[in-house]
């Protein structure tokens, strides 16, 4: 028997004025999904509980099966695992994002590119860095690797703007801000508070002074590009020490994806994870690529996990149409491969999540996602008029907590 998560993340969505009022979902052509559908069982499934901030993090641990408030945490010490980082027992993890700060200037004062210290008077202009490619941020790291660290603070590369920072011995309970949250804001009420905050803001203050005035910068500059000239430390952690899912379920199996973060929460489950290098490395997702990683995975194990991101433009774009095209090339390039794919391998059981978009920051829940449940015969399917969001609600049965879905997968029940 093999078993396979297809998981669509950012891809439902809500009726819009050009789609005749439609979803993107129930505007596209997606004939694959649509046949699951008829066959399967349809329902909606909350990605998680009430009151927790949606997260890659959490979504992803509800989706294996976890307890969410019994196994919480930042996505730093998930993306160590899947980058070979070893954390001790008291070390903590923080993603390191390299960010683009400029002064906030009062009106009629005169502007200068120049920051001296953190605090109200900046300004986080942009939580990527402009795009920085990972050639120019390695070179910056190294930098500041160089100054900074010690036996007690190390950092590791990682790609484009996202980095790791380890402190050896250190504290994790300080609270912390996805930078993206900051954007276009003062930066005070974002910096770090609590234990351990002073030394957090220490390394961000000293990468500043190192980083604000570097000749990669500096070219960047005369590029009409934006500066990577900060840290940014946050979505901290511990070493994640998960139960292993292959021993509950003694079954084997991979995850195939093109996030660390999700890589890193398979290795965590006792998965393993296919080599970032035989992955899309970002922008639009290598439907076909992420579909023979998928199969070629199955022909030596029983369970995999297959997860598509939509960009961020298309997801929270206004153009509707770009959306429907986007699950297009999934359905055609993705489950469609997979689907025949698993016909030739034998017994099967398939389930589909498209789950929604964090729409606005400092969102506090997410819309309850379509799923299907297919155990590769259809003997329990009806008919319907295909995989989305109304025909999701309209199959009645309430909406299901993701955490039952590896137990349904594996165990049918």
């Amino acid at each position: 028997m093999k078993y396979v998560i297809l998981h669509g993340e950012r891809m439902a969505g809500t009726p819009h004025s050009d789609l005749g009022g439609k979803t993107p979902l129930q505007a596209a052509a997606t004939p694959r999904m649509d046949e699951l559908a008829r066959k399967g069982e349809q329902g909606l499934i909350a990605m998680l509980p009430e009151g927790l901030a949606p997260s890659g993090t959490v979504r992803q641990l509800a989706i294996f099966g976890y307890d969410l408030r019994k196994y919480p945490g930042g996505p730093a010490p998930y993306e160590a695992a899947s980058q070979g980082v070893a954390l001790g027992e008291q070390d903590v993890a923080f993603r390191c994002s390299m960010v683009t700060l400029r002064p906030g200037v009062p009106k009629g004062k005169a502007t200068t590119d120049e920051i001296k210290k953190l605090g109200p008077q900046v300004v986080l202009d942009d939580a990527a860095a402009g795009g920085i490619g990972i050639e120019e941020a390695r070179e910056l790291l190294e930098s500041v690797n160089e100054q900074l660290g010690s036996e007690t603070i190390q950092f590791y590369p990682g790609s484009d703007h996202r980095h790791l920072l380890v402190w050896v011995g250190g504290k994790a309970r300080a609270t912390t801000h996805d930078p993206r949250a900051a954007v276009g804001q003062p930066i005070g009420a974002f910096l770090p508070v609590g234990d351990g905050a002073d030394i957090l803001k220490q390394v961000m203050e000293a990468s500043l002074l190192i980083l604000q005035d570097h000749p990669v910068n500096d070219q960047r500059r005369e590029a009409g590009q934006k500066p990577a000239n900060c840290l940014w430390l946050w979505g901290q952690g511990k070493a994640a020490l998960l139960p292993k899912l292959t021993d509950k379920y003694q079954k084997t199996g991979s995850v195939v994806s093109a996030r660390e973060l999700l890589r890193g929460i398979g290795l965590c489950a006792g998965f393993e994870a296919v080599n970032p290098a035989d992955l899309p490395g970002g922008g639009d997702p290598d439907f076909e690529g992420l579909a023979k990683a998928a199969l070629n995975e199955l022909g030596q194990k029983d369970f995999v996990y297959v997860h598509v991101k939509a960009p961020g433009e298309v997801a929270r774009g206004a153009d509707a149409k770009a959306k429907v095209n986007l699950l297009e090339a999934f359905d055609r390039k993705t489950v469609g491969p997979i689907l025949d794919g698993l016909a030739k391998l034998g017994p099967h059981r398939v389930a589909l999540i498209c789950d929604h978009v964090v729409a606005e920051r400092g969102q506090t829940s997410l819309p309850p996602a379509p799923y299907v449940l297919y155990d590769g015969t259809g003997s329990k399917g009806r008919a319907t008029g295909g995989f989305n969001e109304v025909e999701a609600k309209a199959a009645g049965g309430g909406t299901k907590p993701a955490s039952r879905l590896m137990s349904w997968l594996f165990n049918k029940g």
